[in-house]
């Protein structure tokens, strides 16, 4: 039987990498990535020849027929994002429930995650903790899930584009009141930041 790996590769220092995930990039027969420019970076850096195909948000109901095929062929998949664990705000959740339901393996290969590195460094509470990804960018909807954590003492957790942090943080400001907080940014790169505040 078949199995596709869920590798985790490096949030930004190519040298947080596993042995395991180099490993099974090296053996897997088809490397799925989120954007295979990106994933050929880290491929190379570790002269491993192997041909990425992508799987992103546009075509992975597409892939989810060619990969169940390859699994059912005994075959090995290792899916990565461009950063991080895969399926964390990236593609690949449609292709993991239907390998599940078709009865193939699927094995976690733990390791880089720019949510546990940011919250670890926060300075913030680590636990309890809620992980939002990427908030609505429609203010309406973003006001009203950000309302249902006002009175919620945990931290949260969230994923934003450089261009919309500033208005971010006023939402949140607005939303929940005067709470810590820490912007992260460049995480294990060489300007990495950790801006803590209020």
């Amino acid at each position: 039987m078949g199995t596709l790996h869920l590798v985790a590769t490096p949030i930004g220092n190519l040298e947080d990498v596993t042995l395991r995930a180099l490993r099974v990039l090296r053996e897997a027969d088809l490397v799925l990535a989120e954007d295979t420019r990106h994933t050929r970076v880290l491929l190379d850096r570790h002269a491993i020849a192997r041909r990425p195909r992508s799987l992103h948000a546009h075509n992975e109901a597409a892939r989810v027929a060619e990969v169940l095929a390859l699994l059912a062929a005994g075959r090995q998949v290792a899916l990565v994002s461009d950063a991080g664990t895969p399926l964390i705000s990236d593609p690949g959740e449609k292709l993991v429930a239907a390998a599940i339901a078709a009865g193939h393996r699927v094995v976690p290969l733990p390791g880089a995650s720019a949510l546990v590195a940011s919250l670890v460094a926060s300075g913030l509470a680590p636990t309890p903790f809620t992980f939002l990804g990427f908030l609505p960018r429609k203010a309406g909807e973003r006001d009203r899930l950000l309302a249902g954590f006002r009175v919620r003492p945990e931290t949260l957790v969230l994923f934003e584009s450089p261009r919309r942090v500033a208005a971010t943080l006023r939402a949140l400001a607005e939303q929940l009141g005067n709470r810590a907080a820490c912007v992260a940014r460049e995480v294990t790169k060489v300007h990495e930041e950790f801006a803590r505040g209020t």
